[in-house]
């Protein structure tokens, strides 16, 4: 049956996404790991505000026009960037968004340091910064446990700012190295006068075994408001977990055994997470989305596809983030009662 929704559209089944937040607020509860949710992934203020009320004691944000819109409401009060932030300008945004909301960052380089207490020195309040460690995702982070307790301590003593912890997106499976890791560098700060209140862990992969590593006081977890494909691949959930999904329309069959829709890279995206094709078509396990142009994708099969002219195809995407990020709104849904369309209020904005 096809929904009377233009296409391609990017529906968010509230029912399936709060039920989620539930879910893993439960498990956070019971193991004493307080919520910190990362907005990236919805970008949608109505989500951001649901998550805090089931008690999440905060949200990460990336960008500081993510925090931005995010406190817009008045709803939000605590938000962590989990961000390089550098240049005057950014910083000058970030002071101001300081006297709205209880505010945190991270650092993890001295010239990121010295550019926020450039722009808080004068501030009546320190600005809290977490320094980024690198504990095996390689991404950003510094390299070691003694250069963790080096920054630790340069942050401390620059004017405006107070160190306030350690965090790091983890490598999914390596909590016993992480744990090592973090260990080493809490020592190593501790034998100051500093201490560790804040270790910040994360990631929607590992989120069912987050207690495994019981240093961390707080969990950043994003992709788990939607799920997508690749959390289904690794186990970490089903199908019927995933609340966001592309709504296409079948608009050529050139043959049996395959069909194009309107659904291409524009809206799917190109990420592809080490997967083989661009998303899944539920309903339909036998067929693959193997290419996209700009604005088309391809449905190939090894029998006829079932498929003609004006069906219409739900698709979970491999990557839900990005596919939130592609459109000026999606449409909200309660099972098969259409809501309509809701503005995404923090995508694709500049700093």
């Amino acid at each position: 049956m096809n929904l009377p929704l233009d296409t391609p559209a990017v529906l968010v089944d509230l029912d399936i996404a709060e039920a989620n937040v539930r879910a893993f607020q439960s498990y956070c509860d019971s193991h004493g790991l307080q919520l910190r949710p990362h907005i990236k992934t919805h970008k949608l203020p109505r989500l951001a505000k649901y998550q805090v009320q089931q008690g999440a004691i905060g949200i990460t944000c990336q960008k500081i026009t993510e925090a931005e819109a995010m406190v817009a409401n008045g709803d939000i009060h605590d938000v962590l960037l989990t961000y390089n932030i550098l240049g005057r300008e950014k910083v000058a945004r970030l002071r101001a968004l300081s006297d709205r909301v209880r505010l945190s960052v991270v650092a993890d380089n001295i010239t990121v340091a010295q550019g926020l207490s450039d722009g808080f020195a004068d501030a009546a309040t320190p600005l809290p910064v977490l320094v980024e460690c690198n504990t095996g995702a390689d991404r950003c982070g510094v390299a070691t446990p003694a250069a963790a307790a080096a920054l630790a301590q340069a942050i401390e003593d620059l004017p405006g700012l107070q160190f306030a912890g350690l965090m790091t997106y983890p490598p999914a499976g390596a909590a016993t190295a992480v744990t090592t890791w973090l260990a080493e560098a809490k020592d190593l700060i501790e034998t100051t006068d500093l201490t560790v209140d804040v270790i910040s862990s994360g990631g929607s992969p590992d989120m069912w075994r987050a207690h495994e590593m019981p240093m961390a006081t707080e969990y950043r977890i994003g992709t788990y408001i939607y799920n997508d494909r690749s959390l289904v691949t690794r186990g970490t959930c089903q199908w019927s977990d995933c609340a966001l999904t592309v709504l296409a329309t079948v608009v050529s069959t050139p043959t049996e055994t395959r069909a194009v829709i309107d659904a291409g890279s524009k809206v799917l995206t190109s990420d592809l997470l080490g997967l083989d094709g661009f998303g899944h078509v539920l309903g339909h396990p036998a067929l693959t989305i193997d290419q996209l142009s700009e604005e088309h994708g391809r449905i190939v099969s090894d029998a006829p596809t079932g498929l003609s002219v004006g069906d219409q195809v739900r698709i979970v995407p491999n990557h839900a983030c990005v596919v939130a990020n592609m459109l000026e709104h999606v449409t909200l849904l309660r099972g098969d009662k259409i809501l309509g369309p809701e503005p995404v209020a923090a995508r694709g904005q500049v700093w």
